[in-house]
């Protein structure tokens, strides 16, 4: 495998692990990015822009290929409503409805704004299911979740809002400034710093996106074979369960590759960026970076990392923990430490920052495999950043 870019001294074991990712682990087309304390001290890319390139066919990945990240976007999407909140626009303590009124319908009344970032809401599936161009279309998705009935009282449990998210958060974020969340993520955030990260592709950014697919994780030699617990399994397996209904919330799924599936504005799933844009993305959140100023206070930070949701997970049927829109270290979603916050992507991707280490990393994959909150080449990368402190 041809390895390319550069790490600083002191971070080679990265560089060792993406070699064996590709080696061992069955990756396709990747790349790794990690800042410390605002400086890049990892950028590595390999192997085709697309995930049936082949073996040497195809185009190689460059260092600005960006592909879907699936519900890494969610931990990037999180920026927005602290920014929000930072600057005084957005209550974390009031009601959904104080903002958007027709939320309160089926028993969402009390649901609070950290609850709906913090997958309490209580709607995580649909009763009926949209289709890719209902989920698309910037109307139907807000619809849906307003007048869903809640599945448990909001506040009082917590699941994972796989699909629904998307909804929720972009019609918050629309009713709070009157723009969408990816045109506000751009024009705040993003843009001014050139961090290669979207929530709605442009159509000059087009060229640039990888294909992305399935893929089997391969067999290791001498390797112990281990299955899912009996009850997650069959969550997974079972049509009527809230897991499979969670994400079935888009029904049948959407083609990822799909280009009017890139350009729509789906902050749970289907932002699209390059390793260097996510780990630059965390890094700006802890201070100032070589792209530009810090985008949190003190405060902000601290909150970003703050629990509010912990233990049984309706949904993912194992212990998670959430911050506001954050997915938070845990041994489900391993990170860098206790003090990491950020979002896994089912399949592979891995955004987070970790504001003691000074770390913004970001790991982007075209191979997406069966794992959901630990890919095991994700895994492996933040055990060689882990050593290289």
């Amino acid at each position: 495998m041809n390895i390319q870019g550069e790490v600083a001294e002191g971070f080679e074991a990265v560089r060792e692990a993406f070699v064996r990712n590709f080696e061992v682990l069955g990756d396709r087309g990747a790349a790794v990015a990690v800042y410390r304390d605002g400086r890049r001290v990892v950028d590595l890319w390999a192997g085709p822009r697309d995930v049936d390139g082949g073996d040497g066919g195809g185009e190689a990945w460059a260092p600005g290929t960006a592909q879907v990240v699936r519900s890494a976007t969610k931990g990037v999407a999180a920026v927005v409503p602290l920014l929000l909140h930072q600057r005084g626009l957005l209550d974390l303590d009031a009601p959904v409805a104080a903002y958007w009124q027709e939320f309160k319908a089926g028993g969402k009344e009390r649901a609070l704004v950290r609850d709906l970032l913090a997958h309490r809401a209580g709607v995580p599936a649909l009763d009926v299911p949209l289709t890719p161009a209902e989920a698309a279309d910037g109307v139907s998705g807000a619809r849906a979740v307003a007048g869903q009935r809640a599945l448990w009282e909001p506040g009082s449990a917590h699941g994972y809002h796989a699909q629904t998210y998307s909804w929720l958060l972009s019609e918050l974020v629309l009713r709070v400034t009157g723009a969408s969340l990816g045109k506000w993520l751009a024009q705040e955030v993003t843009g001014p710093r050139g961090l290669e990260f979207w929530i709605g592709l442009p159509g000059a950014e087009t060229a640039r996106v990888g294909r992305v697919g399935p893929v089997e994780a391969p067999e290791l030699p001498g390797a112990v074979r281990t299955r899912p617990r009996r009850n997650v399994s069959e969550a997974y397996a079972d049509p009527s369960s809230l897991t499979r209904r969670a994400f079935a919330a888009i029904t049948p799924p959407a083609d990822e590759n799909d280009p009017g599936y890139r350009a729509a504005e789906l902050p749970a799933s289907a932002g699209i960026g390059t390793a260097r844009g996510l780990a630059g993305l965390y890094a700006a959140l802890l201070g100032d970076t070589e792209d530009g100023a810090g985008l949190f206070t003190p405060d902000t930070l601290r909150l970003a990392g703050t629990e509010l949701s912990s233990g049984p997970d309706q949904v993912l049927v194992v212990n998670t923990r959430f911050g506001p829109g954050t997915m938070l270290h845990s041994p489900a979603s391993p990170l860098l430490s206790p003090a990491s916050f950020g979002h896994p992507g089912r399949g592979g991707s891995l955004g987070f920052a970790d504001p003691e280490a000074g770390i913004g990393f970001g790991y982007v994959t075209n191979a997406h495999a069966k794992s959901v909150t630990a890919d095991p080449r994700a895994q492996a990368l933040v055990r060689a950043v882990r050593a290289a402190l």
